[in-house]
């Protein structure tokens, strides 16, 4: 029989070796990066990733956002909640359809704006990551979130 130390094949199971490990740490420590760019705006990561999508979009549903963030209603709800006690946010039923609710910049929100702008160049000096090596690991992560989610 041999042993496992002294092989020189790769140990498929090693912990080191498993894409979901490094996914995983990956972007448990990146986003941990923000938290100190992120609390003198009063955001949390969550709070952030929604604001980029009303910066991106504004306003829009419930539905629209949810969609965007990959998030079910239900979860954005609190987040939506703690965005408007704030002020970045306003949420209203919309005056087309009142079972969808409207989410909507405030002026606060959308001065936000100017100020998130730099965070991105931020996290890149902070990573020591040229904008080219972020741009390349950002495809290859959506290749990653296409191919885990296949369309019906």
């Amino acid at each position: 029989m041999t042993n496992p130390a002294t092989t020189t094949e790769p140990n498929l199971l090693a912990l080191e070796n498993q894409v979901c490990f490094a996914l995983t740490v990956a972007a448990r420590t990146t986003v941990a990066l923000y938290k100190p760019i992120l609390e003198p705006l009063g955001l949390t990561h969550p709070q952030y990733l929604v604001m980029l999508a009303l910066w991106e979009q504004n306003p829009r549903t419930l539905r629209s956002l949810a969609d965007a963030l990959r998030l079910e209603p239900a979860t954005l709800s609190p987040l939506l909640k703690r965005l408007e006690a704030t002020g970045h946010i306003r949420r209203e039923r919309s005056t087309t359809d009142e079972r969808a609710l409207q989410v909507t910049l405030t002026e606060h929100g959308q001065q936000l704006r100017a100020i998130a702008e730099t965070i991105p160049a931020r996290v890149a000096r902070t990573l020591e990551m040229s904008p080219e090596s972020l741009i390349v690991l950002r495809d290859t992560l959506n290749e990653v979130i296409r191919a885990s989610n296949p369309a019906p």
